[in-house]
């Protein structure tokens, strides 16, 4: 190879790299052209070329709308900065309030357990029973709370089982599992929603808050002291918060999931909020569709979270672990008669054409 021919190379390989230098620099800056650290300040991408002006990110980021063939209600919006602040809430606080939560129910429920132990029949069972709950009644809380375990179980899973089953079983055995624990949740739901109205229609005439639920508040329901038994009628004040726990909370579950279901279509925090509003909180109304589908998913993980820890505080004292003769109540609908003098005097009384029993003066002592 000659002299001339390996200058002709070598000048044809700095040709080259000389224009791929010259355009790199004109799109993305160079150092040496001092473009880069001013093209990436006030806001704009950087940027030279002919009939190109420079991008305006920082409307962008805010949500500054384009044109876009896709039809859509938020095709033609680019960014929302929100999503990300969204996903890091999602993941981060929400997610370590709900496993803090969820810890402290079982640390509570087992720290009562040692230093309570079971509520028992003080005066033990009686061989009677009358019914606490008719047919109707048991299979209403049985289709809700079934669908409801189903529903905290898929739930969970969708929240943490990315930390604790993927690394168990692997991804496509999670991948599965999480598919059909999505259908299922989103078909189970419905039973939820009609278990929660028939449940609300049949007992909420029994569940509104009258005096008697303060003596039995003032008395802490018994729950701490052996052989205290304030009287209460067919619910106490505990089983009360339940009911209401239940109603409220699968309403907010209900409306958020129903929304998560039919985005863009349903948009329930506008209005919410407008009614909130009215009483001081100032909470914003102009909001978007994909806002909306964002505060459903918070609204819907956040009452779940707090449901599922009040349920298993509630299976606790329900359970012959936490409570003897509790169980029968949603199982044959059958209950010691002592239980139920112990337990709902009032309703106890009723129940067998009694006089009501007078209301406690002081503490009883343990027997």
């Amino acid at each position: 190879m000659t002299w001339s021919n390996i200058r002709y190379i070598l000048g044809a390989l700095a040709l080259a790299f000389a224009v791929a230098y010259g355009a790199a620099a004109g799109l993305t800056g160079s150092p040496t052209l001092e473009q880069s650290a001013k093209a990436q300040m006030q806001g704009f991408v950087p940027g030279g070329a002919k009939d190109n002006a420079p991008l305006p990110w920082g409307p962008i980021r805010k949500g500054l709308e384009g044109k876009s063939n896709v039809k859509g209600p938020m095709a033609n919006k680019l960014v929302q900065s929100q999503g990300e602040e969204w996903r890091n809430f999602k993941n981060g606080p929400l997610s370590q309030f709900g496993g803090w939560l969820l810890l402290a129910i079982l640390v509570v429920l087992v720290l009562y357990r040692v230093l309570r132990g079971r509520i028992d029949i003080d005066a033990g069972p009686s061989g009677r029973t009358i019914e606490r709950f008719n047919a109707l009644e048991r299979a209403t809380h049985w289709l809700t709370a079934s669908s409801f375990i189903v529903l905290a179980l898929t739930g969970l899973n969708v929240m943490y089982g990315r930390y604790f089953l993927l690394p168990v079983i692997g991804p496509d055995a999670f991948a599965a599992l999480t598919y059909y624990g999505k259908l299922t949740h989103i078909y189970i739901a419905f039973a939820f929603m009609v278990g929660v109205v028939i449940m609300f229609v049949l007992l909420v005439r029994h569940n509104i808050i009258d005096a008697t639920d303060f003596n039995w508040i003032a008395k802490g329901g018994g729950l701490f002291s052996k052989g205290v038994h304030p009287p209460a009628k067919r619910f106490n004040f505990g089983q009360k918060c339940i009911f209401w726990i239940v109603v409220l909370g699968g309403l907010v579950l209900s409306v958020s999931g129903v929304a998560l279901l039919f985005p863009f279509e349903i948009t329930p925090w506008a209005d919410t909020f407008a009614f909130m509003n009215i009483f001081g909180f100032g909470l914003p109304t102009d909001l978007t569709p994909l806002q909306e589908t964002q505060l459903s998913v918070l609204g819907h993980g956040v009452a779940a979270l707090i449901m599922i820890a009040i349920i298993i505080a509630h299976i606790y004292i329900g359970t012959p672990v936490g409570m003897e003769g509790a169980i029968g109540a949603v199982a044959s609908g059958q209950v010691d008669v002592n239980w139920a003098k112990e337990h709902h005097s009032l309703w106890a009384a009723e129940m067998e054409g009694e006089a009501p029993p007078q209301p406690q003066t002081g503490e009883q002592p343990a027997e």
